[in-house]
């Protein structure tokens, strides 16, 4: 059975305690800012404070309850992945065992279990985030409503569980499948769910998560959509500033440059695989995003014109919102929600789809 959060009180309650238990703790060496934004991750590439971490992390899912508890069963899930890359101590004991990995679960209320029905994998975005943004209530919400069970991966290099899983992380590389085995958790756990109406969705680096599952694993999904995704590591970390760059090269990361291997690079890149497309998918760029610079997109979708793939797509001209720019409460952005709602409908034929 789903778990059962306490109400909200007590959630304010265990923030009070860990912030009480903070103040006791000695000085952090370093501080950072708020691990939501993409500024806060150049300015201070890396894991931040982790007791501040893990007291949000337990706010954000007291929040998922509160927010979606009246459409959705929720429960939050740990299942196993692929052992960690880079080891702190390889010859230690259980060095090589499994990472686990969370995950929060959304089955509508209202669907019918004894017919088959679709479901989605939702890869969030940001180096160093999880999911629980601000948007992401709505969308998710959005999804139930039509009748799209979701499971949501905290991969590895997520924040809320502490320095040692932070430091886990494996952009484009091992994250990859800790996302894709989401979807084979969903399906072994519940039998009405429908392996040929598994669906992707993800913005940004969760755009790039996305291609990557459907472009190494083109039989798994029946469709997906990627948001302002990252394509191409080399030519984005040719525009980004040290402060970000910085997160790749790190000894817990890749600890290279592009210009030391650049080959560990090409094999993280989407844009690498854009001959192997077979899943109907939907990209949406934005030509003002200020994250994600708009040549990546454009780029990518040359790829797959030159490989002959078929595939839809929208680059918005200096839509307002930037990288975030259908992730808003704007009519814009509600409109082009609506636009991948109906695309992921076509093939995923929720109960109740977007109109």
């Amino acid at each position: 059975m789903p778990l059962r959060r306490p109400p909200f009180f007590a959630a304010a309650f265990s923030l009070a305690f860990g912030w009480a238990c903070l103040a006791q703790q000695p000085p952090a060496e370093t501080t950072a800012p708020s691990r939501t934004t993409p500024a806060a991750v150049a300015a201070a590439p890396g894991p931040q404070n982790n007791t501040n971490d893990q007291v949000l992390k337990a706010l954000e899912i007291d929040k998922w309850y509160r927010m979606l508890g009246d459409i959705a069963e929720i429960d939050e899930i740990r299942y196993t992945s692929l052992p960690p890359h880079k080891p702190a101590n390889p010859t230690a004991p259980g060095a090589r065992n499994p990472l686990i990995i969370r995950a929060m679960t959304f089955i509508p209320k209202f669907i019918d279990r004894s017919k088959k029905q679709p479901f989605l994998v939702f890869a969030h975005q940001g180096i160093h985030s999880d999911f629980g943004r601000d948007y992401e209530y709505h969308q998710v919400r959005e999804l139930v409503q039509q009748g799209y069970s979701v499971i949501a991966p905290d991969y590895r290099g997520s924040t809320g569980y502490g320095q040692g899983f932070q430091n886990e992380i494996d952009y484009g590389g091992s994250e990859v499948e800790d996302v894709f085995r989401a979807r084979a958790w969903m399906l072994e756990t519940y039998d009405f769910l429908d392996p040929q109406r598994a669906g992707m969705i993800g913005w940004s680096h969760g755009g790039m998560i996305t291609l990557m599952n459907i472009l190494l694993h083109p039989e798994a999904y029946a469709a997906a959509y990627a948001g302002v995704p990252v394509t191409d590591l080399i030519l984005r970390l040719g525009y980004q500033e040290q402060g970000y760059i910085a997160n790749f090269t790190a000894p817990t990361h890749i600890g290279k440059t592009v210009h030391a291997d650049i080959q560990e690079y090409v094999k993280r890149s989407p844009i690498t695989y854009a001959d192997k497309l077979a899943t109907p998918l939907l990209i949406h760029a934005n030509t003002n995003d200020e994250d994600v610079n708009i040549i990546e997109a454009e780029r990518f979708i040359a790829a797959l014109k030159a490989a002959g793939k078929k595939f839809e797509s929208k680059i918005y001209k200096d839509a307002p919102g930037g990288h975030e720019f259908d992730r808003l409460d704007t009519k814009l952005a509600r409109e082009a929600r609506r636009e991948i709602y109906l695309f992921l409908a076509t093939y995923l034929k929720p109960e109740k789809p977007a109109k």
